[in-house]
């Protein structure tokens, strides 16, 4: 969704990445380069980054950090909230779409000083967000359909930018990762008579004010 969050930026929207670890160990980089090519990443798209301190390969959906990531919802108070699909080969991505889940429901949540280990959201006001939505990850399986599109196409270039700064994803063998992205981004923009897009599912029905802020697609 890097060409969506560069869209925001640019509408002047304060957008706000959140890691929830570093990658760490990488394939192609020695410790602690990912975390600085993710922050250049993040400067490209005109974005804020912020890294929590879950260790790659072992997140888990835990209250723990439900907790975390619901005590950052509560300190930034979005209006929306993206994460990924939920599926795929690795196992983190899974663990990362039913945290944010969870870390949203418990952020609503008030009476926290009553529940033992409840101390991160005790002095904290309830936020209730709300959109959230998925987005969808390159290492999950194909989706037979999504909800919406994002027109990035007068982004695109940023976005091409801020994945070749992750030399450490995108080394060796997995440099021919960032054509299939482009593919994938140029097919669903095929779909909507566009030339790149970023399709994503809505957690709840999508309600509007009125059909007509539907942009035009061939066929309707």
């Amino acid at each position: 969704m890097g060409g969506t969050a560069a869209i925001l930026a640019r509408r002047g929207l304060a957008v706000l990445f959140v890691d929830l670890t570093e990658g760490e160990p990488s394939r192609h980089a020695a410790p602690g380069v990912r975390r600085q090519q993710a922050e250049e990443a993040a400067r490209i798209l005109g974005v804020d980054r912020i890294t929590l301190e879950y260790q790659d390969r072992l997140l888990e959906d835990t209250p723990a950090a439900r907790l975390g990531v619901a005590a950052l919802i509560r300190a930034h108070r979005p209006r929306y909230l993206f994460t990924s699909g939920g599926c795929g080969v690795h196992p983190d991505h899974k663990a990362i779409t039913e945290i944010v889940l969870n870390g949203a429901f418990y952020a609503r949540l008030s009476s926290w000083e009553a529940v033992p280990g409840g101390e991160a959201l005790a002095d904290s006001q309830p936020h209730e967000i709300e959109r959230l939505f998925l987005g969808h990850c390159r290492m999950e399986p194909p989706w037979d359909r999504f909800d919406f599109a994002v027109d990035v196409s007068e982004v695109y270039d940023q976005k091409r930018a801020a994945l070749a700064a992750y030399t450490s994803v995108f080394g060796g063998d997995q440099q021919v990762l960032l054509d299939r992205f482009e593919a994938e981004d140029r097919y669903v923009g095929s779909l909507v008579g566009v030339e790149y897009a970023e399709p994503f599912r809505a957690r709840g029905p999508l309600l509007v004010d009125d059909p007509t802020v539907f942009r035009k697609v061939r066929y309707g």
